[in-house]
């Protein structure tokens, strides 16, 4: 059974995993474990990998009951509270050192809304009312500060002057906002509001399913598009496979916990048109290509994409029990993850990404990467590695939370 092997992955390779990745010494967990297993201690500190951190092991334990998660979750809590929240100016910053000093205080909103929706969820696994107030103050943030009549704003300063948008912008184009973005605040904001019952945040989340409809959509192609200009005006030709099978889920997952049968309606068609597109464009050989800019796809396989095609195929089989091949791409991109993605290694956990033919392979490293890695790595020779087993964007959520939604719809399969 799907939810029987998954629950053994993720209690036997994820959890202990992340756990034995714990700083005693300095608070938080360590940031940086490469190719090779080895553990650096002095990297950086990624608030995003923290809020991941604290939303998996808080998650883990309301679905396993396990106290050791928990124990956990609150050693990722009390670093992002004790020093990645900015008391001052608001928000969090971008990344710490590995000592909790600041290292770099980029105000932003993705990285912002992670951490709502880990302190969200963290509350409801503790019932620490701290953790929903802090969530709380960085909600009011972002409504305040983060967005603009059209949307959501990227980046900031330290003190939310506007910044320029490097950190959540690729293929060359440097966006104003992104469909990245308002996706993860549409989580967010799902499970705050799933915890909290505030009818403000709410009527947010209805304002976003609007966004993605209108604006981020495309009903022609039937794929969401992925940058935008200030007036949510498309930037560049490119469909992103595992943003689009990510959000057939989430926005599924979010209609629910509203509860508003209009928005149900108004989206159902549009997660399922999404779903149908990701399958015949993007399922090959078992498993989900990554991206396709201008009508070239991105053969790579990559460990997220798909962790979240195994879900969404799932969830699109759950709403339409008639299409089997959905429960069967899920199965198969399953067996795919354990043939090619986990890592055999004792002690280890997932590859980032593998090639056409399932291989680790090295990758170019972009210059900010080369910039963030060479400082522990040494010479990077010819700008190519097998890239890292953890690292700031590298993380439990993904995988983790593809185990524990399967555990949790309790699909007989």
């Amino acid at each position: 059974m799907l939810k029987d092997e998954v629950k053994t992955h993720l209690e036997q390779v994820i959890i202990p995993f992340w756990s034995k990745l714990k700083d005693e010494e300095n608070g938080g967990f360590y940031g940086l474990v490469d190719s090779n297993l080895q553990v650096y201690k002095r990297f950086t500190k990624g608030v995003i990998l923290h809020s991941r951190i604290l939303w998996f092991f808080s998650n883990a334990y309301l679905t396993l009951g396990d106290k050791t998660c928990l124990e956990n979750a609150t050693h990722a809590y009390q670093f992002i509270k004790d020093y990645c929240i900015d008391r001052e100016n608001g928000g969090v910053y971008w990344a710490m050192r590995y000592d909790g000093e600041v290292e770099d205080s980029t105000k932003h909103t993705y990285n912002i809304a992670f951490s709502i929706y880990a302190l969200s969820t963290y509350y409801d696994a503790s019932k620490d009312k701290e953790a929903i107030k802090l969530a709380t103050g960085l909600y009011e943030v972002i409504e305040s500060k983060c967005r603009d009549k059209v949307g959501y704003l990227e980046a900031f300063t330290k003190d939310f002057k506007p910044e320029s948008n490097e950190k959540l912008s690729e293929n060359g184009i440097v966006a104003k906002k992104t469909m990245n973005t308002l996706l993860h605040v549409f989580e967010a904001y799902t499970e705050f509001y799933r915890v909290t019952k505030r009818q403000d945040v709410k009527e947010k989340l209805c304002w976003i399913l609007d966004q993605f409809a209108d604006k981020v959509y495309n009903k022609e192609l039937h794929r969401q598009e992925v940058f935008f200009d200030e007036n949510m005006n498309t930037m560049i030709d490119l469909l992103s496979y595992g943003h689009d099978i990510e959000t057939s889920w989430l926005i599924d997952r979010g209609c629910e916990i509203i509860g508003d049968q209009t928005y149900i309606d108004k989206m159902t068609p549009i997660t399922k048109a999404l779903t149908r597109n990701i399958y015949e464009l993007a399922y090959h050989k078992h498993s989900l290509w990554n991206e396709c800019e201008n009508g070239v796809p991105d053969k790579t396989r990559v460990w997220w994409v798909q962790a979240e095609a195994v879900l969404g195929f799932l969830n699109g089989y759950q709403k339409e029990p008639e299409k089997t091949e959905y429960l069967e791409a899920a199965k198969n991109i399953w067996s795919y993850i354990q043939e090619h993605f986990v890592d055999k290694r004792p002690g280890s956990e997932w590859f980032w990404l593998v090639d056409d033919n399932g291989k680790s392979v090295e990758v170019e490293l972009s210059d900010k990467e080369v910039e963030s890695l060479k400082p522990v790595l040494g010479e990077i020779k010819n700008n190519r590695i097998i890239k890292p087993i953890v690292e700031p964007w590298k993380c439990p959520y993904h995988n983790g939370r593809m185990c524990m939604e399967i555990i949790r719809r309790n699909l007989d399969v």
